[in-house]
C-alpha cells in the first residue's frame, strides 16, 4: 500500500495515513481503533484550525459533496469517507476529552470544536482588548448578530479604548480581521467568564441587557 501526504485545495496537508483505506472504517482490534480516532481526533481539530472551522456536525459525513470538511471525511483518490455512525463515535469521544462540547446542548449529531481551549480564548480577548494590534494569527473568538445586546466595557491599559463599549459583533466582526474573528458567541462567553473568575471582568446589568466590563491584569474588581 503506497501511503503518502497530500496538499489539498485549501493547503492542507493531510496525513500519509489518510491514504489508508482502513482508516476510513472501524476497526474490530480495540487497539487499532484507539489508534486511529486518536489521529482522527489530532487532523480533524489541525483542520478546523487551518480553516477556521468551529463546528462539525454529523451531517458533514452525510453530505454527497461540496461541503466544507469534503477534504477531510472524504479520499476520491481511493474512492473513501468518513461514516456517519463513525464520526458520531469520534466526536462523543472529543467530547469526553473536553476536545469539543456538544452544540446546541442535548444532542448528540454537532459539536463546538476546542482547537482552542476556552482558558485559551480567554487570554487571547483580554490582550486583544488590551491590544487590538494583536497579532490575528496569535489568538480567536465567534459571531453574534448584529445588535446584540451583549456589550463589553472596556477598561484597557494603553490602546485608547479605556471605558469603551462593545457589542459582541464588535469584538467578533472587527472592521479588520482580528484573532477574534469569526467566533461563536457561546465561545465568546465562555471566555469572558473564564475572565471574570480571575479578577478580569465583571458581568455588569445595563438597561438593554447585560455586559461585562474587563480589567487590566492584575486588577481586581
Amino acid at each position: 500500500m503506497n501511503l503518502s501526504t497530500y496538499k489539498t485545495d485549501s493547503g492542507f496537508l493531510l496525513p500519509s495515513v489518510h491514504s489508508a483505506p482502513p482508516f476510513f472504517t472501524q476497526q474490530p482490534n480495540a487497539t487499532t481503533q484507539a489508534v486511529f480516532t486518536e489521529q482522527w481526533t489530532r487532523l480533524i481539530l489541525a483542520y478546523a484550525r487551518h480553516r477556521r472551522l468551529f463546528i462539525l456536525r454529523v451531517e458533514d459525513a452525510e453530505v454527497s459533496s461540496g461541503g466544507e470538511w469534503d477534504e477531510v471525511l472524504r479520499n476520491p483518490r481511493i474512492n473513501r469517507r468518513l461514516m456517519s455512525d463513525y464520526l458520531t463515535r469520534i466526536i462523543g469521544i472529543m467530547v469526553s476529552k473536553n476536545l469539543a462540547v456538544y452544540e446546541p446542548a442535548k444532542q448528540t449529531r454537532a459539536v463546538l470544536l476546542y482547537w482552542r481551549l476556552p482558558e485559551e480564548w480567554a487570554e487571547v480577548l483580554h490582550e486583544w482588548v488590551r491590544d487590538p494590534s494583536f497579532p490575528p494569527s496569535s489568538l480567536s473568538i465567534s459571531s453574534a448578530p448584529c445588535g446584540s445586546h451583549i456589550i463589553l466595557r472596556v477598561q484597557a491599559t494603553s490602546t485608547g479604548q479605556m471605558n469603551t463599549i462593545l457589542t459582541f459583533y464588535e469584538i467578533s466582526d472587527p472592521p479588520v480581521p482580528s484573532a477574534l474573528s469569526g467566533i461563536p458567541d457561546s465561545l465568546l462567553r465562555s471566555a469572558i467568564a473564564i475572565l471574570a473568575k480571575s479578577g478580569r471582568a465583571q458581568l455588569i446589568s445595563i438597561s438593554d441587557g447585560d455586559g461585562v466590563r474587563l480589567f487590566p491584569r492584575n486588577v481586581k474588581c
